[in-house]
């Protein structure tokens, strides 16, 4: 089973998603891509998901492009706000998804509420695809 996880800048929310998935099942193929890969993680999702118990610090942020040519069972999208456009995927791919969050990266404030932003939009990716994988992967 191959699923590619998609955003705009590939260094949050698609990360943390791919490093949840990955944690559900190690023989899933996960990948991680954005339209316009940053190219790096961000440090915070990375120290979010430490906390939670997964590494995800080996991951590179890449671009879409790189995975055109594969064919993929799943992309799932995980952009957020009706202010955030979605990419589309256009290689070869079985079924398309949409699991939308908000974007922590964008939190403004405290150090402590914008960590508390990485930790509830982590939280709630972890829910979200927990629930994917148990009803469509899980054997």
């Amino acid at each position: 089973m191959k699923i590619l996880i998609l955003c705009t800048g590939n260094s949050c929310r698609s990360q943390m998603a791919q490093g949840w998935l990955q944690s559900f099942d190690k023989n899933l193929t996960v990948c991680s891509a954005g339209t316009q890969a940053s190219g790096k993680l961000n440090e915070k999702a990375v120290a979010v998901m430490k906390e939670a118990g997964i590494d995800i610090s080996n991951h590179t942020s890449d671009p879409v492009e790189k995975y055109l040519g594969e064919e993929w069972d799943y992309v799932i999208t995980v952009c957020g706000g009706a202010n955030e456009a979605c990419p589309a995927f256009l290689g070869k791919v079985k079924r398309r998804l949409h699991i939308g969050f908000d974007d922590p990266s964008h939190a403004t404030g405290t150090d402590e509420f914008i960590w508390s932003e990485f930790i509830r939009v982590r939280d709630e990716i972890k829910e979200e695809f927990y629930k994917f994988y148990v009803e469509n992967l899980k054997n």
